[in-house]
């Protein structure tokens, strides 16, 4: 080290990029190789922050943690089975019901398309062909849109597993609840003194209330959306609110889940598209805008370009569970190196308050 600090700075930035280059490689061939273990670690972890937080509540009420810890656990059960009983039986249904009716919805958009094109020659004399084209796109997404109730449970399988691996991820999760500040407790013992607890504030600023706040806004967003659809009499109106208030849980994910939403209806019903978009729209302005800043204000401080990046690394790495956790591990990174640049992790600012503490111990016992 001594000799490479004698480097020019040029050469040993030079040398430290196929370094990074390099590390970064062999940690996605450790993470492609253990690839469901890395899964069913993250969801875990992922599930465990997020039940940490009614747990933390309830404590601040002045319930023990063992008590809070239980009641938590066994409303989410309640919770899950009810869901598993009522809703999810729904969604399954209409988006079966929608790979059935999407090839009616594709005939229904190519009349309608036709008459635009009719009206346009007829009425304005404009020289309009877009039939062909638009033909054959709607054939594309009707294929990849038929297909896909097969991708999502394929991704199921994929991304969980098997059934043991669903019970292994449950399993975990519970033990990550009950024993996960030792765990924490003992992982960060081996990080210097001067390092541990700035390390672990970052990590629930960057981690705990990111997770917390997308899903409530994602929450909100869904619920909102569907009651909304469900006013307007949208067809299928819960598969797609659920939908985008999922697709909300991702950076730019909302924006994307309303255009797919909205371009479905509007093949069916181009009007009733339109509605769609326009309301949508002013439900996520009102989300973002004012629920959104109270909720999560600007957690991550993050770029635009470094989210892009990092969602994409992020795909790459973990699949969709790498892109649900791209940011705050971005976020988490630039934090520590923030805190790095401005000195707050320099040893010598604690070895300096050490012994200043360890004298007023002293003058207090003397007196």
């Amino acid at each position: 080290m001594h000799s490479v600090n004698k480097l020019p700075r040029w050469i040993s930035l030079g040398l430290a990029f196929p370094i990074a280059i390099l590390n970064g490689w062999l940690l996605l061939q450790v993470v492609q190789y253990f690839q469901p273990l890395v899964n069913v670690i993250a969801a875990a972890i992922l599930l465990a922050f997020v039940l940490d937080y009614p747990i933390q509540f309830l404590q601040r009420q002045g319930v023990k943690r063992n008590l809070a810890t239980g009641g938590v656990l066994l409303l989410t059960l309640v919770i899950l089975v009810g869901l598993g009983i009522t809703l999810v039986p729904l969604i399954l249904q209409q988006l079966n019901e929608l790979a059935n009716i999407l090839p009616s919805w594709v005939d229904s958009g190519t009349l309608q398309l036709q008459a635009f094109q009719d009206w346009a020659l007829q009425q304005q004399h404009l020289p309009i062909n877009l039939s062909a084209l638009v033909t054959q796109v709607l054939e594309q997404v009707s294929n990849q849109l038929q297909s896909f109730t097969g991708r999502i449970l394929g991704f199921a399988v994929d991304t969980i597993g098997t059934v043991v691996n669903v019970l292994l991820t449950v399993v975990l999760t519970i033990y990550l609840v009950l024993n996960g500040n030792r765990l924490w407790d003992g992982i960060f013992q081996w990080f210097p003194l001067n390092i541990q607890t700035k390390v672990r504030q970052l990590l629930q600023e960057d981690f705990h209330n990111y997770f917390i706040g997308q899903a409530i806004l994602g929450a909100v967003l869904g619920v909102t959306v569907t009651l909304a659809f469900l006013a307007l009499q949208v067809p299928l109106a819960l598969l797609f609110g659920i939908g985008i208030g999922l697709f909300s849980l991702f950076p730019f994910g909302t924006g994307v889940g309303i255009a797919i939403v909205s371009s479905l209806v509007a093949l069916q019903n181009f009007w009733l598209g339109v509605e769609v978009l326009g309301v949508a729209v002013a439900i996520d302005q009102v989300n973002s805008n004012f629920i959104s800043p109270r909720i999560l204000g600007d957690l991550t401080g993050l770029n635009p370009v470094w989210v892009v990046i990092s969602l994409l690394l992020g795909a790459k790495l973990g699949g969709v569970l790498g892109l649900l956790i791209a940011i705050p591990v971005a976020s988490f990174i630039k934090d520590i190196a923030d805190s790095w640049r401005a000195g707050e992790f320099n040893p010598s600012e604690n070895i300096e308050l050490e012994p200043a503490k360890v004298t007023s111990d002293v003058v207090v016992t003397h007196s």
